[in-house]
């Protein structure tokens, strides 16, 4: 996940993304923002493109967000699917936390957003995958909260 997309500002490495979130949280220092991970996958008969999402709330003002795809071959089932997207929307939270400057002028909360919820076949594994996720130190939100993965990743897929 190496190449993200922004809608205005078009083909970005990573670190590009890193500064502009930065840039965007320095310039405005009073706000309080959010910055949300998520990832969607869609299937064809032989592999899975995987979205994921960095979105970089404003809380009151709007946003932005970055997008990056991965194909990988197809899994045989749903709950290897999930327990993917989830593992790529950790994996991605965690090389961000990395990169983000430990200033503390910087203010946000950080969630990752699951795409799974109370309704469906993948509200068995509610417990299993938040659970993993909150005991790795993060924040977690199900549909119909997850809007980073469930609206934002799911755009590009």
């Amino acid at each position: 996940m190496s190449t993200f997309y922004n809608p205005h500002r078009g083909e970005m490495a990573f670190d590009e993304v890193v500064d502009e979130l930065v840039a965007e949280m320095s310039s405005n220092p009073k706000d309080r923002f959010e910055i949300l991970i998520g990832t969607d996958s869609s299937t064809t008969v032989d592999r899975l493109d995987f979205v994921s999402a960095i979105v970089l709330h404003r809380v009151g003002k709007g946003g932005r967000y970055f997008w990056t795809r991965r194909r990988e071959r197809a899994m045989s089932s749903l709950r290897q699917r999930i327990w993917r997207e989830a593992w790529l929307s950790f994996e991605l939270a965690q090389r961000l936390i990395g990169r983000l400057p430990a200033v503390s002028l910087l203010h946000y909360n950080l969630e990752i957003h699951v795409d799974i919820g109370e309704n469906g076949r993948t509200k068995e594994m509610i417990d299993e995958v938040v659970g993993m996720i909150i005991g790795n130190g993060f924040a977690v939100r199900i549909k119909p909260h997850a809007y980073a993965a469930s609206a934002v990743a799911d755009k590009h897929t």
